[in-house]
């Protein structure tokens, strides 16, 4: 269904939970909740953890998106495997973590889809980059040093991935991605979890491009990222985050005459003031995505770090008055 609708609109993606988050200024106890309250390890910042001990907030961030004419949310899952969530100590919480990120979204969803059947929401399952990195050493002085491996990535993705799909995911997205290994574990381990189930589901692939120079975090180039991807069937392929609006534009354009896929974009709010907050108003980023439609570079659009819903209603508006990037087979 998403890739007839892909073929007919623009689709809308919602933007940061983390900045919505922030509005609450929850505090240590709040993050804890009554269930977590002895736990012996600090939880303030652990965001995921809020859809076990403030679901509520979680679902209206996801009606706030909605409301603001998102087609798709994304679930509070962005640090959502062992290897991130071993930070506070709670790998073994992940399962559900996953399982009642996606059910709440889903429910919220569901309630927008039968108040306006011909507007479906759905579901994107946020598949974060953890905080480690398959390609590089952390440690200057032992480069051939590996934090994480292949398989260790492959063990925890696969894990996300099941507890995802079970709570009712649409989607998979694989985003933020600085490390294209690390990416291949997440979609070697979303094959295995497709073949195992016999089931299809649409995958989005999004990375992230961390400087001026064009290049993710291992140093790929815009195309480079493109073809390294590009043998797993996937829906969407574009770029979030590090970057803003305006800044994304060469990196899509590459992506965007490349790509046999559908293209994605949801950059931040411009780039981080000296106090690493975000600046751009939704009507600037709005001006700017624009230029993305007018173009005709993208499929599905956005936001990331600084968004709000205030953004999102702004960039929705843009672009409906425009047509979708039409999918073309080209050579990558």
């Amino acid at each position: 269904m998403i890739k007839e609708i892909l073929n007919k609109r623009i689709l809308i993606l919602d933007g940061a939970m983390g900045t919505m988050l922030q509005r609450y200024k929850f505090s240590e106890e709040d993050f804890r909740g009554e269930r977590f309250m002895a736990w012996e390890h600090p939880l303030q910042g652990n965001n995921d953890l809020l859809s076990l001990t403030q679901p509520k907030a979680i679902a209206a961030v996801h009606r706030k998106y909605f409301a603001a004419g998102a087609d798709i949310v994304e679930t509070n899952t962005f640090s959502g495997t062992t290897i991130a969530m071993a930070d506070y100590h709670m790998e073994e919480l992940v399962y559900e973590l996953n399982y009642e990120s996606a059910r709440i979204a889903k429910e919220v969803a569901q309630e927008f889809t039968e108040n306006e059947p011909h507007k479906p929401r759905f579901v994107a399952g946020s598949i974060g980059p953890t905080n480690k990195t398959a390609s590089m050493s952390p440690d200057v002085n032992d480069p051939g040093f590996r934090a994480v491996s292949f398989d260790e990535l492959r063990i925890a993705y696969k894990q996300q991935v099941e507890a995802l799909l079970d709570g009712g995911a649409d989607i998979l997205l694989v985003e933020t991605i600085f490390d294209t290994l690390n990416a291949k574990a997440a979609l070697f381990a979303i094959e295995e979890v497709k073949e195992e189930r016999n089931i299809d589901v649409p995958i989005m692939v999004s990375g992230t491009i961390t400087d001026a120079s064009g290049r993710t975090l291992s140093g790929q180039t815009a195309e480079a990222f493109l073809i390294s991807i590009s043998h797993i069937p996937i829906l969407s392929v574009g770029f979030n985050c590090a970057l803003g609006a305006k800044q994304l534009v060469p990196h899509l354009e590459v992506i965007s005459a490349k790509s046999n896929h559908f293209t994605s974009a949801h950059p931040n709010a411009g780039l981080p003031n000296a106090f690493g907050e975000y600046d751009e108003t939704p009507e600037q980023m709005a001006a700017q995505i624009k230029e993305y439609v007018e173009k005709g570079l993208v499929n599905i659009i956005g936001g990331c770090c600084g968004t709000t819903p205030e953004h999102i209603s702004a960039i929705a508006e843009v672009a409906k008055e425009f047509e979708p990037r039409p999918l073309k087979l080209v050579n990558v």
